[in-house]
């Protein structure tokens, strides 16, 4: 079996709510975000997946994933992993897009990263440490961990440059696949927050 991979981004908070950058700040889950992660973990506990009982689990150290990872019912079988916390966004932590481009008008942060922060190479070597674990082995993974991180992932899993992140947004409380096709890396399902609309 090729292995695949299960991302899990952890849900709302107050900070995810508002578009504020939340990279190694310890945000707790707000209502809505503890209701999203339970019915997260009820789809991931019915067909197809049952439970992945063959998975290894791991999630970020931050409580923001990791209450996420125990509200779905994995938390038993999750080892904390610093290289799934998010991005440290430096000088611009807690600032929302609009607010930093009052001082850069032309920032991208795909191309121009954080000052202060975690360079988009060191992001990018995070990913590969992910990727590379992931496919280690003849199992399924699954993660827990946080928006920008995620989209790293999957864009090192294809192969792309981190920046191709910037093309695959992910909401909070999203499940997104990454697998195989042709025998080529390929999304399976990228996210799917079809549990949130019961």
């Amino acid at each position: 079996m090729a292995p695949r991979i299960l991302l899990a981004r952890h849900g709302q908070t107050e900070w995810s709510l508002l578009g504020r950058h939340t990279g190694r700040t310890d945000i707790p889950l707000l209502e809505e975000g503890r209701r999203g992660a339970k019915l997260l973990g009820e789809r991931l506990h019915r067909g197809p997946w049952r439970g992945l009982p063959g998975a290894e689990v791991r999630t970020s150290p931050l409580v923001r994933a990791s209450e996420t990872c125990a509200l779905a019912g994995f938390g038993d079988r999750a080892e904390p992993w610093d290289a799934l916390m998010e991005w440290d966004y430096g000088a611009y932590e807690g600032l929302t897009p609009p607010q930093i481009k009052e001082r850069q008008p032309d920032w991208f942060i795909w191309r121009d990263g954080v000052p202060d922060g975690e360079t988009l190479a060191r992001l990018s070597d995070r990913a590969d440490e992910v990727v590379e674990w992931a496919r280690s082995a003849d199992r399924d993974v699954l993660v827990f961990a946080h928006g920008h991180i995620l989209r790293s992932i999957g864009a090192r899993w294809l192969g792309e440059d981190v920046s191709f992140a910037a093309r695959i947004r992910l909401d909070p409380t999203s499940l997104s696949v990454l697998g195989w096709a042709y025998g080529d890396p390929a999304i399976e399902r990228w996210n799917d927050t079809g549990h949130l609309e019961q």
